[in-house]
């Protein structure tokens, strides 16, 4: 059996366990109504017909916040996998280069300026994705260097520019007189409320963001092995830079103001994702895109039924999966 075909049968299997995360997710989800795993794919195929506790609790109640938690994953794992090889480090995140922090910043404001239920319920979005590509050019700027930008030196001022936006967050809400608690809960990830205008944003944005990462893939795995590789072989490396920057930003601030700010995610779905379908981003790339979202589903279930009566912020529980996860993956690959 040939590599590619192979990998082909992996990104399958995947998407398969994809599926069988999303009818967990959707049978086990918060309340304290549950439906069996097996009545669940009934309800789906019986559509949003209303009239019985099963098929409300699957289409009105759950299905929003699995979409949601779906969505938001895929975007952070794909991003995760294309920061990863265009800066060639496998620590590298979506948030390396301080565009949560910028999105996170826009959201709060939306929040303290009472925009939240603004633009159909958009205003957390238009306001972190003005905020993620403010912080980026900001970055940008900082780490340009005789006409062009270095990768290490973007990195760096990415840290710095992070650093200073989050303490700039802080002293916005401290000083909007809102309610903290509320606002804390959104910025350590949060998936309810959901409203259909934030999933259709977060939908569109993936649907189009990955669609030009993929794209870029040749280019990426080119430029993974070296700047001066890749020139050699025709890629212009500002172009690239110009086409995942943006578009990784984009897709992250989305993702921030719909749902907050949700850490480890594009950290741990590239690497698992590499160690299931291989380095090449042809395939990785859709690969963490599926993983991250299977990870905040099964996150999301940890989030809503650690406690009775309790929710847990989901970007919490992503950090405690995730920090000891990253640790044991890398002791394996040393």
């Amino acid at each position: 059996m040939s590599s590619n075909r192979r990998k082909g049968l992996w990104l399958a299997a995947l998407f398969a366990a994809v599926l069988l995360a999303c009818v967990v997710h959707l049978a086990r989800g918060g309340g304290s109504e549950h439906v069996g795993v097996l009545d669940v794919v009934p309800e789906l195929l019986r559509g949003n017909v209303g009239g019985d506790t099963a098929n409300v609790i699957v289409w009105e109640i759950r299905m929003p916040r699995m979409l949601a938690a779906l969505l938001a994953g895929a975007i952070l794992g794909a991003v995760g996998a294309a920061f990863q090889s265009y800066f060639r480090n496998p620590l590298a995140e979506p948030y390396v280069i301080g565009v949560s922090s910028g999105a996170g910043l826009g959201g709060t404001l939306a929040v303290v300026l009472g925009l939240t239920q603004s633009l159909f319920t958009l205003g957390p979005i238009v306001l972190a994705f003005l905020g993620g590509l403010g912080s980026l050019a900001l970055v940008v700027a900082l780490s340009r260097r005789h006409g062009g930008v270095q990768v290490h030196t973007l990195l760096l001022a990415g840290v710095v520019v992070s650093a200073m936006l989050s303490a700039l967050m802080t002293t916005v809400l401290m000083l909007g007189g809102e309610d903290t608690g509320r606002v804390l809960k959104w910025l350590l990830g949060s998936l309810s409320p959901v409203f259909a205008e934030r999933l259709w944003a977060m939908a569109v944005v993936l649907g189009l963001g990955l669609a030009l990462l993929q794209t870029q893939t040749r280019a990426l795995n080119a430029f993974s092995v070296g700047e001066f590789t890749s020139e050699r072989l025709g890629i212009d490396p500002r172009r690239l830079s110009t086409i995942v920057l943006l578009t990784g930003t984009a897709m992250v601030s989305v993702a921030v103001g719909a749902v907050g700010i949700i850490g480890f995610l594009g950290l741990m779905g590239p690497h698992i994702a590499r160690r299931v379908v291989g380095l090449d981003l042809r395939f990785s790339l859709v690969a963490s895109a599926m993983v991250g979202g299977m990870i905040l589903l099964f996150a999301d279930l940890v989030a809503q039924n650690s406690k009775a009566g309790v929710e847990l912020p989901v970007g919490a529980v992503t950090a405690l999966i995730g920090a000891p996860a990253l640790l044991w993956l890398l002791r394996r690959s040393g």
